[in-house]
């Protein structure tokens, strides 16, 4: 099998914008042409994901109808690390010499639902101000992220009795795990400040202004123990990587950076995952901790070999988490990293330093191809003002989403 490396990254901001995801996907794909030297006829294949965009592949109507094949996928907010990998891999197995993954989304306010009717829910409920919970600085609806139940496997009454709400899921899972382990709410705080520094730092972030940890924590409860500014929120952007065979990477680029693993798993019996309808007497762990563990056997590192860490920080306890779960720590030593600043970027494990969720908010085609983009430019040396210390060489991205999806992905030099 040939190995793969990653010669091009492009991102069009994320934010709010007064133009279509295909657009931004099409000024992703000219600043990820442009990074790896070549033009859109070099290009062999493509790769897109979307949640909004229904058929990624039409971005060709405004880069080049070179005839080239297009496959687009959906995986919820691990549809760009599939995308990532689906790319990968047929590079791998000889299909193609080089090729292009893009992930576009646009995300309205009040994400991924407006309907009550569609969460079997009357339509007064719509009128009262309880539609919209505060998350991050926009309004999700209750149900966000998915607008039918049946979409999941889940019976209509996990919608009727007002379970179907995402940020009720991570504030119940976030509330158990500090509490088992001994993490106080100010840890949470702590990540969303640094979140919300580094975002000031990367001028493609969607929050560029620092909030104190006590700004942070004095906003509005949402679902405890998570706050306003704790969550991340749905926004708009797009983000491309090109690769090729490895062997032949230095035609394009003096410093390719090498994709050495993308491992996705789901969840197991056992889990405790978002719109679980129970929770199993046997317990079992994430599927963030499988594919981690997978993704570093195949790439031959560890865990304490890595440089430079972009986390899923859907919210604030996600990150504290997910550092556990994909290896970096152990439980419960996440109150002593965060306070001794560990996870900074100047610190002993630089995490999300381009603001992760929480700063450049997550338009879900994109969001995983953003953390790819931030670790080539930290292993590059090309990050600027948030660029980490030394020489790093080992990157690591992981996301994750309903209904229990994980992704993890390791870069090397």
């Amino acid at each position: 099998m040939n190995d793969v490396a990653i010669i091009g990254v492009g991102l069009h901001p994320f934010g709010r914008f007064d133009k279509s995801a295909m657009q931004m996907g099409a000024d992703a794909i000219q600043a990820a042409l442009a990074d790896a030297g070549i033009d859109w006829k070099d290009i062999q294949f493509g790769v897109g994901g979307s949640y909004e965009v229904s058929n990624p592949d039409a971005v060709t109507r405004l880069v080049g109808l070179t005839g080239i094949p297009f496959t687009d996928v959906f995986n919820a907010c691990a549809t760009a690390a599939s995308a990532i990998k689906a790319c990968a891999d047929t590079i791998r197995l000889g299909d193609y010499d080089i090729g292009i993954a893009v992930g576009m989304d646009k995300h309205p306010r009040g994400a991924f639902t407006d309907d009550p009717a569609k969460l079997a829910l009357p339509q007064w409920y719509a009128d009262d101000y309880d539609i919209g919970i505060a998350v991050g600085m926009d309004k999700h609806p209750r149900g966000a992220f998915t607008d039918d139940p049946a979409k999941l496997a889940l019976p209509q009454w996990y919608a009727e009795n007002g379970q179907f709400i995402t940020t009720k899921f991570f504030g119940m899972k976030a509330n158990r795990y500090l509490h088992d382990h001994g993490i106080s709410q100010h840890t949470l705080a702590r990540v969303a400040a640094k979140n919300f520094r580094n975002g000031a730092l990367n001028p493609n972030a969607f929050r560029r202004k620092p909030i104190s940890e006590d700004e942070i924590l004095n906003s509005p409860m949402l679902n405890y123990p998570l706050t306003q500014y704790m969550f991340c929120a749905p926004d708009e952007g797009a983000a491309a990587v090109i690769m090729c065979r490895a062997d032949i990477a230095h035609r394009y680029t003096a410093a390719p950076v090498y994709l050495r693993a993308v491992e996705i798993r789901t969840r197991r019996y056992g889990a405790y995952e978002v719109h679980a309808t129970s929770a199993p007497l046997d317990e079992d762990v994430s599927p963030t901790v499988y594919a981690s563990r997978a993704a570093f056997e195949r790439a031959g590192v560890a865990p304490e070999d890595v440089d430079v860490i972009q986390l899923q920080d859907t919210d604030a306890g996600a990150e504290v988490i997910h550092l556990a779960e994909a290896g970096f720590c152990a439980d419960g030593e996440q109150e002593r990293l965060l306070a001794d600043g560990d996870t900074e970027i100047g610190g002993a494990m630089p995490v999300n330093t381009d603001g992760g969720l929480i700063a450049n908010g997550e338009p879900i085609g994109a969001s995983g191809l953003r953390q790819v983009h931030e670790l080539v430019r930290q292993l590059r040396g090309q990050a600027g003002d948030r660029q980490v210390g030394g020489t790093p060489r080992v990157g690591f991205a992981q996301v994750y989403g309903a209904p229990g999806t994980a992704a993890a992905t390791v870069l090397t030099l």
